[in-house]
């Protein structure tokens, strides 16, 4: 009798090993308590870090990203000085409104 119910008790805790949930599962029921607690605690500082991090987050995430970056490629850091050709300059342009460089037309048409 005793030896069955130890037989048993060790198959129960053999497929107890093989019914584990996966470690994402636990670790997301783990963080939604802590924000359940965080909330119910600290309703205020809760929401302010929620914020922080939308704000941390939301740049990398927005189309305004790419073309704030074609914009910075596109334009100089540091412009030309205005210089008078004299005819034996061929690389300065003889009128700073000449067009020089890559087409911009997609940056007037945002």
């Amino acid at each position: 009798m005793i030896t069955h119910l130890t037989n048993t008790i060790m198959a129960e805790s053999t497929m107890a090993c093989f019914r584990r949930v996966p470690w994402y599962s636990k670790n997301t029921w783990q963080f939604g308590r802590f924000l359940k607690n965080a909330w119910n605690k600290e309703p205020v500082i809760t929401v302010s870090c929620g914020i922080g991090l939308l704000a941390c987050l939301l740049p990398a995430l927005s189309p305004l990203t790419k073309y704030t970056g074609m914009m910075n490629r596109a334009i100089p850091y540091n412009y030309p000085v205005p210089v008078r050709d004299d005819g034996n300059m061929p690389d300065v342009p003889a009128h700073p409104r000449d067009p020089q460089g890559k087409n911009l037309d997609w940056l007037k048409n945002l």
